[in-house]
């Protein structure tokens, strides 16, 4: 069996600017962040040598690729031609709650698929081909921070060039600085699921027809760029840009919250919070806050809520568990 885990990530900010329609012709930048809640997907060969069962939030038996119900498995098994075999997903966190599940799923997939046929490729590599399978292979309208954030450890900047060229490059803290950004975190699930593909359309259409959100997405991903400069340096900065970047985002469409999620939100400000966002295209999932030295507080004055702490992760997509041979099962 081979056990592969993948963080999901935060971004911070410059969310938005990652989508190839303002890339391509602005660029863009995201400083985006690995934590500690996991996909975990498995893989082992299967009693059968032309069945394959899949099991994740249903259960498919096949006796081919294209019968896969399942749009990244049966993209990714096909890549690597991948019969026979049993295969099971688990994560830490619902799909469609703002965290990149689904890109995080992804460049897990690829990560053991590596793995089971023998191969050996950078975390950058993976990043790169899981766009290829979501974006290009899949057609689904998102950007690239995502399969990024997911696949690389730590905390990194992430820039997009308008040729299309992505590059990351992690952002170093040194311990006083990463202990006090994330002991000044926390997240408080709002509820629910949306769907990013159809929260990103709906952007891209408002964006698109006005000079006035485009100047804000541009403002956004500038953001990001001085806000890597100074968070070595003045940690505490964080919130404010989270806060002011949770306003800018407000303003791409009218769904990306609501009232209850803006009632959190003030009640976490109120409770001594500096800043805040909600994660991925907005609608459901989790509310960030930032809350340095008022972390206590804020968790108190929102009892009853599912409140969760933030700690980075280190190890990007990685195999944790293998007792296979690559030669004995390709």
């Amino acid at each position: 069996m081979i056990v592969v885990r993948t963080p999901f990530r935060i971004s911070f900010v410059g969310g938005g600017t990652d989508l190839p329609y303002f890339f391509e012709k602005y660029g863009g930048c995201v400083l985006s962040m690995a934590f500690q809640k996991y996909s975990y997907l498995s893989l082992h060969k299967g009693f059968h040598d032309r069945q394959s069962d899949i099991k994740y939030s249903r259960t498919e038996t096949v006796k081919s690729i294209d019968e896969i119900q399942h749009p990244i498995i049966r993209e990714v098994f096909g890549m690597y031609d991948i019969n026979g075999v049993d295969f099971a997903s688990a994560a830490d966190i619902p799909s469609g709650t703002g965290l990149a599940s689904s890109s995080a799923f992804t460049c897990g997939l690829l990560r053991l698929c590596d793995a089971y046929t023998g191969r050996t490729r950078s975390q950058l590599d993976i990043a790169e081909a899981a766009c290829d399978v979501e974006i290009n292979r899949l057609g689904e309208p998102i950007g690239k921070q995502d399969q990024y954030g997911c696949a690389l450890p730590g905390l990194k900047k992430i820039e997009f060039a308008t040729d299309g060229k992505v590059t990351a490059s992690p952002v170093l803290l040194d311990d006083k600085a990463g202990s006090r950004v994330q002991d000044s975190l926390l997240m408080v699930y709002c509820g629910g699921s949306r769907s990013a593909s159809k929260m990103l359309t709906e952007q891209q259409k408002h964006v698109t027809s006005s000079e006035q959100l485009n100047a804000n997405l541009q403002e956004m991903a500038q953001q990001a760029r001085d806000l890597t400069k100074v968070i070595a340096t003045d940690p505490d900065v964080l919130g404010e840009y989270l806060r002011d970047g949770w306003e800018r985002k407000k303003r791409l469409s009218p769904h990306v919250s609501n009232a209850e999620i803006d009632a959190l939100y003030d009640r976490a400000l109120a409770a001594g919070a500096r800043g805040g966002k909600l994660l991925g295209a907005g609608g459901a999932g989790f509310l960030l806050l930032h809350a340095p030295g008022n972390r206590d507080a804020v968790r108190e004055a929102l009892a009853g809520e599912k409140v969760d702490t933030v700690k980075m992760d280190m190890a990007g997509t990685t195999v944790i568990y293998n007792d296979q041979d690559a030669l004995d099962v390709a």
